[in-house]
Formats: C-alpha cells, sequence, structure tokens
C-alpha cells in the first residue's frame, strides 16, 4: 500500500531543534514534489515548506524561512525538515503530502490548505514548543 509515514516530533523548549521524516513506502518519492505542513489546534492547516521533484529546489513560508531546511535523501527514500529556533507558534500537527507531481504549487505558503489537494498524506507528527 502507497503512503507516507512521518516520524521526529516531539516536546522541545523554545529555541531549540528537531528533525522531522517524511518516509514513503510503496512508492519511490525521488522523483515527486513533497510538502510539508502543519495544524494547530483550531487553526486551519497551514503550509510550511516543499521541495520540488525537478532539481530539488526548496521553498518556505515566510513564517519558517531562516528556521526550517528542508532536504531530501534519495537512497532512503525520505524527506527531511530540520526545524531550528523553534517557537511557542511552531507547536503543531506536522504532516507531509505529495500529489505525485515534480513541482510545488504555491500552497507550501498557503495559511489555507485542503486535504484534497493532495493525493497521499502521513498520519502526521506532534510537535510541541513550550518551557
Amino acid at each position: 500500500q502507497d503512503q507516507l509515514v512521518e516520524s521526529g516530533g516531539g516536546l522541545v523548549q523554545p529555541g531549540g531543534s528537531l528533525r522531522l521524516s517524511c518516509a514513503a513506502s510503496g512508492f519511490t518519492l525521488n522523483y515527486y514534489a513533497i510538502a510539508w505542513f502543519r495544524q494547530a489546534p483550531g487553526k486551519e492547516r497551514e503550509g510550511v515548506s516543499c521541495i520540488s521533484g525537478n532539481d530539488d529546489s526548496t521553498y518556505y513560508a515566510d513564517s519558517v524561512k531562516g528556521r526550517f531546511t528542508i532536504s531530501r535523501d534519495s537512497a532512503k527514500n525520505t524527506v527531511h525538515l530540520q526545524m531550528d529556533s523553534l517557537e511557542p507558534e511552531d507547536t503543531a500537527v506536522y504532516s507531509c503530502a505529495t500529489d505525485l507531481t515534480r513541482v510545488c504549487t504555491d500552497s507550501y505558503n498557503s495559511r489555507s490548505v485542503k486535504r484534497y489537494e493532495y493525493d497521499y498524506w502521513g498520519q502526521g507528527t506532534q510537535v510541541t514548543v513550550s518551557s
């Protein structure tokens, strides 16, 4: 069964770091655009970042630019999201997704992303930033 699985979430203090992973099973994600999204309680799902399938170009939401880094590990069929200088406002469930195209859409910088916009979603991983 084709699916995405996230890992790496947890509890971290403000200013700390976490690295999230998005692994694929049943298909290779190496040639596809992979995006990260997050949803905090009571808020809409918003875009965080995307890496393209063409040339691994990277894109970031304004709220995380300079603090988060997305990367691809082709050998492990995995995309990572390195999150540094975390803030309490980053607390959310983080999910990765793909629509099996090579191009990142502008949803990576959207404050309202709908589930139907992507074909495959992971189950999500909780990130909590708190002292």
